[in-house]
C-alpha cells in the first residue's frame, strides 16, 4: 500500500526521534564541523534512520540531510530536507530541548512537513492546508496565539544583517522587554511552538531559510497554521532577504517589533503551500529602515 507524503514525513520524523530519545544521556562521539559546531553519534544515526524510511517509500526523490548532504539524481523536482537533531548543543549537554525536522521541498516550496519533539512525544505536522500536533495517536489542529507574549530569539551566528539588526540588541531594548517575554531555547522547535500558540513569535537572522534543513519544516507548519511569516525586512521569504520573523498575531504590527517602531514591515499572513492570505501590512520594502523598524535595538 502506498503512503501519502504527509504520512511519510511523520513516519520519518518519528524514526529519527526514536533514535534521539534512545541515545540521550549516553556516551556520544563528536564529529567536528565548521568553527565550534559539531555533530554527534545521535545526529548521524538519527539521520540514517530517517533516510531509510524515505528511501524505502520514495527511492526516486532527492534527500538533503544536514550530516550526509545531498543524495539522489534530482530528476523529479522533489527534495526531502532533513535535520535529524536541531539543538545538538542542548542535546550534548543533556538538555531535553531538540527537534527532528523533515520537509518535502518542491518547485512551490515546502508544504508537507513534520517536526518531532523526541522527549515529549509530540509531532507537529502539515499537509500544506492545515497544521496539527499528534500526541498519543490523536491529532489536534494548531491555533496560533500571541497571548503568552513569549518571543523566542535565535542568538546563534552568523548574523548577516548585523548592520541593521542584531538579536542581542533587541533583547536589551527596554520597550521590547516591557511588552514581551524573550526566550532563547536554541532549537527550531520554537518555530513549531508559534504555530501551536506556545510562543507569540520567533526571530532569527540567517540566509535562505526557505530551503534550510533547520527551518523548512517549521516555516511550512507556521504558513499552514496561518502565522505571519516574513524575512527581517518584512518581505516574503522567497524575495531573498535575510532572516525570519514568524508571528502568531493578526495585527498589522507583528508582536516581536518594539512599539517604538514607526512603521510596520510589509508582508502577509502565511497560508499552506507558500501562498498568502489575510491582512497585508504596509510599510518598508527592501532593506529595512533600521531606526523605524527596530528602534533602539538596531546597530548604530
Amino acid at each position: 500500500m502506498s503512503i501519502t507524503d504527509q504520512a511519510l514525513a511523520i513516519a520519518a520524523a518519528e524514526a529519527g526521534a526514536a533514535v534521539v530519545r534512545a541515545r540521550h544521556g549516553s556516551s556520544l562521539t563528536r564529529f567536528t564541523k565548521l568553527g565550534d559546531d559539531f555533530a554527534t553519534t545521535a545526529d548521524i544515526e538519527a539521520e540514517q534512520a530517517i533516510l531509510d524510511v524515505l528511501r524505502a517509500a520514495r527511492p526516486q526523490d532527492d534527500v538533503l540531510g544536514e550530516e550526509s548532504g545531498r543524495t539522489g539524481t534530482g530528476g523529479n523536482g522533489r527534495t526531502w530536507l532533513v535535520d535529524p537533531l536541531c539543538g545538538t548543543l542542548n542535546y550534548a549537554a543533556r538538555t531535553m530541548l531538540a527537534s527532528v525536522n523533515v520537509a518535502l521541498h518542491t518547485g512551490t516550496g515546502s508544504a508537507v512537513a513534520a517536526s518531532a519533539d523526541p522527549f515529549i512525544g509530540e509531532v507537529f505536522w502539515t499537509d500544506g492546508s492545515a497544521a496539527y500536533v499528534r500526541s498519543a495517536g490523536t491529532d489536534e489542529r494548531l491555533a496560533p496565539s500571541a497571548e503568552s507574549k513569549l518571543v523566542d530569539v535565535n542568538l546563534d551566528p552568523p548574523f548577516p544583517s548585523r548592520d541593521v539588526f542584531l538579536a542581542a540588541r533587541l533583547l536589551a531594548d527596554e520597550d521590547f522587554a516591557e511588552r514581551f517575554h524573550p526566550r532563547v531555547i536554541s532549537t527550531s522547535l520554537a518555530v513549531a511552538w508559534v504555530a501551536a500558540g506556545r510562543r507569540a513569535a520567533y526571530l532569527t537572522d540567517r540566509h535562505d531559510l526557505g530551503r534550510s534543513v533547520h527551518f523548512a519544516a517549521g516555516i511550512a507548519l507556521c504558513q499552514a497554521a496561518g502565522c505571519v511569516v516574513t524575512g527581517l525586512d518584512g518581505q516574503p521569504l522567497h524575495t531573498g532577504g535575510n532572516g525570519l520573523v514568524v508571528a502568531a498575531d493578526e495585527r498589522p504590527t507583528p508582536p516581536c517589533w518594539p512599539s517604538s517602531a514607526n512603521s510596520a514591515p510589509g508582508g502577509t499572513r502565511g497560508r499552506g503551500r507558500g501562498q498568502s492570505r489575510g491582512q497585508t501590512w504596509t510599510g518598508t520594502a527592501g532593506k529595512p529602515d533600521a531606526e523605524k523598524v527596530f528602534g533602539a535595538a538596531v546597530a548604530e
